[in-house]
């Protein structure tokens, strides 16, 4: 049996082997080590190699899903080995094999999953063209059946696509060349070089697909994508034994079609992660109301991915604005919670792992196909006409689960009792024989206590010696010459009968006669539905859609959200907008403010008080715009966007030690992505850039970073700032305006009116700042002495500075507003032109220390 063990072992090194020993999953060596650590089972040993017991450690075959679903979300992978021989005729050990590897990118049972969140396996394959990047991406939903590729250029385009699909598992070459950009990634998983071979993996596509090659999926020249989902449909096909019939297409994904926002700015921006990485007040948290969580999955994407394609954006508007007030949108989402998650179900029956209740969910989901077509066939809208064309009616297929399947029948095959009484008469007599052998052996005990008048006799049944005649021992003389001695108790001896044999042997082959039937008609129908797999996918992605849109529909009317106007204007104009997760979380009314953004005022310079509001005006613009961007109503009174390409971030503070950068390098590296991608169509958000160094190394970063993007990029940009200097730009940058929020002092508290006016903010509000924050009171007083002097000094070397400065310096001096606080000089005192010659002339390579000290007093004294 260990010969066995090692033979299949030998296939998955690195992966926890399950084989199958009778009643149990037993777990080996070392497997068995890990797997008592991870699920705190008991370990054990059994048997002996090379003089020492063998760890082993078992888990109950019908619990084995919940200890695997375990594994896999601490990010193992298991390795499922049933017995395939019969025990009862196998000489020596009984045939196993792996009928299924579960990993943690091909899951496709609901026992694994988050319902509302999409389980992605990666693929990725590297190419260098003409020195440049090239990186192949591949991904499956395997419980869904999606597959799609692409192709990006660059590592920073690399990670932030890894960033947006987040998957569970990576499939990469051993050669991969950039394993540190994600060796922080969960679920690495390396593979021969070969399997990544481009001729290869291009045959395992139209093979899959059934084609004579990929030019009908708009990916032959990708071939660095190509290379990665040859490899990623291998891998899949090996891990679920099965040829996979529910991934029927490969999509490509192309970037232009798409406004890119990366990984920071989905950070930021906070889209269904927040920054402490849990899922509560995000933006997703507030407008997920969706009746399936196929449609939930599908918003996250909409979502993630918003598109730059003006009719498909105005379409899915026409269905919100047809739908927002109409009645018949409570009625859609009913439909759909009785239709719940068709996507996942068929993907399952598709790898013929669908269990019987999938398939009465499946039927329910059937019969309520005609109703919601009904209701479709009343409204206008292109996209509905579109949704509901796409939406299959099956009745012949509705009726046939309604017929077969029992109400609430067993969680798997193998209990049994799944189809109902009528459906197949072979079935039912096997049933029939089955459960009635109580109603037989009562009557045949009356009969034969009547027959041989022996009072004592009974009739039974045990699960060792089978059915029985069970006559006391005083009365065991008395017993026919046809009975058969079986057993002898203490008391009592037990016999058989011809006719009670035959009974038995028909009775107790009865049940697995059942059970065996009961496997082959399901199989039949698992067979019946894979062929209308490929409507019943066109349905579930229409019902996916349909949810969404309905959903967004009822976000709009609740929360009284407008349809906004994208164009190729090149202007934004947002009245009375409203950040739309602020808004739902505060008890207090939101304050709406207004934006303006064309050409000539393409450049807002943001200034104003701590807590003031600045960050959440910034935000609430991109939301805004990320809003309109997937055809979805926006928080505001109007609103009249450009389309825009890309969304950028720079917000916040934050380091990363793991990747050996501080909290400044991170804000410069932010920074140097926006400034080397963002085009004249990006929407940039900036905010404090500048401030993790020295005062005078920020501001001048800041100040070339501001003008960089006003007079080279011309992008659409946001830029708060605590540098009062640089509100000077709007005087000389021709694009650039002075916006600030503000707030007011009473004694000495401060409250915050988070309204946008024109013009730059007086001052910080700092301090205030920090006395709400709890800092003590002497430390709030001795900061405002300090405060005091600092401003004081400021003032005068400004004067100073004024007058010693030339004409091309004064660009860059501060005005000085009769209420403004200057930026103090961090070097006190006048310029000393003697102590300056001094340093210049000396010659510090060739000096001896003496000559050094020498210096140090002449320096000194020059002071």
């Amino acid at each position: 049996m260990m010969r066995q063990y090692f033979g299949l072992k030998s296939q998955h090194p690195t992966q926890l082997l399950f084989y199958r020993m009778g009643d149990f999953y037993e777990i080996f060596y070392d497997d068995a080590k890990k797997a008592a650590r991870l699920l705190d089972i008991t370990l054990t040993s059994r048997g002996h190699s090379g003089g020492k017991p063998i760890p082993m450690a078992g888990i109950p075959f019908h619990a084995a899903e919940n200890y695997i679903a375990r594994l896999v979300r601490m990010g193992e992978s298991v390795v499922v080995c049933e017995q395939v021989g019969d025990p009862a005729t196998s000489k020596g050990p009984v045939d196993r094999q792996v009928s299924r590897i579960v990993t943690p990118g091909t899951l496709s049972d609901e026992a694994f999953l988050e319902e509302r969140k999409e389980n992605l396996l990666l693929s990725l394959a590297y190419e260098s063209r003409k020195g440049v990047s090239t990186f192949g991406f591949s991904y499956l939903d395997m419980a869904s059946g999606r597959f799609c590729l692409f192709e990006v250029e660059g590592e920073e385009a690399l990670t932030s696509e890894l960033q947006r699909l987040t998957p569970t598992e990576i499939l990469l070459s051993e050669d991969f060349p950039h394993t540190k950009l994600i060796q922080l990634e969960k679920g690495i998983r390396e593979l021969g070089p070969w399997h990544f071979d481009h001729d290869s993996s291009y045959r395992q596509l139209i093979q899959q697909f059934n084609t004579k090659d990929l030019s009908g999926f708009g990916c032959e020249e990708l071939k660095a994508a190509i290379s990665s989902a040859g490899a990623l449909l291998q891998y899949a096909k090996d891990t679920q034994r099965s040829e996979l019939p529910h991934i029927r297409t490969i999509t490509v994904e192309q970037r232009d079609d798409c406004v890119l926002i990366d990984g920071a700015t989905r950070r930021n921006l906070e889209i269904d992660i927040n920054l402490t990485g849990s899922s509560s007040n995000t933006l997703t948290s507030v407008l997920d109301r969706c009746a399936t969580p196929m449609g939930s999955r599908l918003l996250k994407r909409w979502l993630h991915q918003p598109i730059r394609d003006l009719k498909e954006i105005n379409l899915r508007q026409d269905v919100i604005e047809e739908l927002k007030s109409d009645p018949i949108t409570n009625a859609f989402k009913q439909t759909l919670k009785e239709i719940g998650d068709l996507e996942r179900i068929l993907s399952r029956i598709g790898l013929r792992s669908a269990r019987p209740r999938d398939l009465v969910r499946l039927g329910l989901a059937l019969n309520a196909l005609p109703n919601l077509k009904t209701q479709l066939s009343h409204l206008s809208s292109p996209r509905l006409n579109d949704i509901n064309t796409r939406i299959e009616e099956q009745n012949s297929m509705a009726n046939e689960l309604e017929t077969a399947l029992v109400e609430n029948p067993p969680a798997v095959v193998r209990d049994g009792g799944i189809f109902d009484k009528g459906y197949d008469a072979e079935l039912d007599e096997l049933i029939a024989l089955s459960s009635n052998a109580t109603d037989f052996l009562a009557e045949m005990e009356r009969t034969e206590k009547e027959r041989t008048g022996i009072s004592s006799l009974k009739v039974g049944f045990n699960r060792v010696h089978g059915y029985y005649i069970e006559i006391s021992r005083l009365h065991s003389e008395q017993a026919p010459v046809e009975y058969i001695r079986r057993q002898t108790l203490k008391n009592a001896e037990r016999f058989i009968t011809p006719e009670l044999k035959a009974f038995e042997d028909k009775a107790l082959s009865a049940k697995s006669k059942a059970l065996a039937r009961e496997k082959q008609l399901y199989e039949a129908l698992l067979d019946s539905l894979n062929l209308l797999l490929s409507s019943l996918q066109t349905t579930s992605q229409a019902l996916a859609e349909l949810d969404v849109l309905t959903n967004f529909a009822e976000r709009a009317d609740r929360l009284n959200y407008t349809r906004p106007t994208l164009s190729n204007d090149q202007k934004i104009d947002i009245k009375q907008g409203r950040h739309p997760v602020v808004e739902s979380v505060i008890t207090d009314p939101f304050i709406p403010n207004d934006l303006y953004m064309d050409p000539s005022r393409s450049l807002l310079m943001i200034t104003g008080p701590n807590m003031g509001g600045k960050s959440t005006y910034m935000r609430q613009v991109a939301l805004i715009t990320l809003l309109a961007h997937t055809g979805s109503f926006v928080p505001a009174d109007s609103a009249t966007l450009t389309l825009v390409d890309r969304i950028f971030t720079r917000m916040g503070s934050s380091d990363d030690l793991a990747g050996g950068r501080s909290t400044f390098m991170v804000e410069m590296t932010e920074t140097a992505n926006i400034l080397n991608n963002a085009s004249a169509n990006s929407l940039v958000l900036m905010d404090e850039v500048g401030r993790g160094t020295s005062t005078f190394d920020g501001l001048s970063l800041a100040w070339s970073a501001v003008e960089y993007l006003a007079n080279q990029i011309h992008c659409y940009v946001l830029f708060a700032t605590h540098y009062f200097e640089l509100t000077q730009l709007a005087d000389e940058l021709s694009n650039a305006t002075n916006v600030h929020l503000t707030a007011t002092e009473h004694e000495d508290s401060i409250v915050f009116m988070h309204k946008v006016h024109e013009g730059p903010a007086s001052q910080s509000y700092g301090l205030q700042v920090a006395q709400l924050a709890g800092v003590p009171k002497k430390v709030i007083t001795e900061a405002k002495h300090k405060l005091s002097e600092l401003e004081d000094h400021s003032r005068t070397m400004h004067d100073f500075s004024i007058k010693e400065s030339s004409p091309c310096d004064k660009k860059y001096k501060t005005k000085e507003p009769s209420s403004t606080p200057v930026q103090s000089d961090l070097f006190i005192g006048g310029r000393n032109d003697a102590l300056e010659d001094s340093l210049k002339e000396a010659d510090l390579n060739n000096m001896t220390p003496i000559d050094a000290l020498t210096l140090l007093y002449k320096l000194k004294k020059l002071i």
